[in-house]
């Protein structure tokens, strides 16, 4: 079993409360769910309108399946147009 894990932080910029920023988090998780079938969730700057911290992770048996998988997943970030990406981290776990 290989674990993948990424965590990739959105920076909103425009928005003007938390509820919009968390609407704009919430469909980008949704999404991501729905279209990549991984585990994403928002863990940190909850309280922050100009920044969210998303984590996301992948289980496979193949560590360049996960690969592949994470840079589909950027790319489709990078096109959403709602947020640009900060830093983003990734590592692999596993034998």
């Amino acid at each position: 079993m290989i674990v993948g894990v990424m965590t990739a932080q959105l920076c909103l910029n425009g928005i003007g409360s938390l509820k919009e920023k968390r609407s704009i988090v919430k469909s980008v998780t949704s999404r991501l769910k729905n279209r990549f079938n991984v585990s994403i969730a928002e863990v940190d700057h909850q309280d922050s309108k100009r920044t969210a911290l998303v984590g996301l992770s992948i289980v496979s048996n193949n560590s360049s399946y996960i690969d592949r998988q994470f840079e589909k997943i950027l790319t489709f970030m990078r096109k959403d147009g709602r947020f640009f990406l900060g830093t983003i981290e990734r590592e692999t776990f596993g034998a």
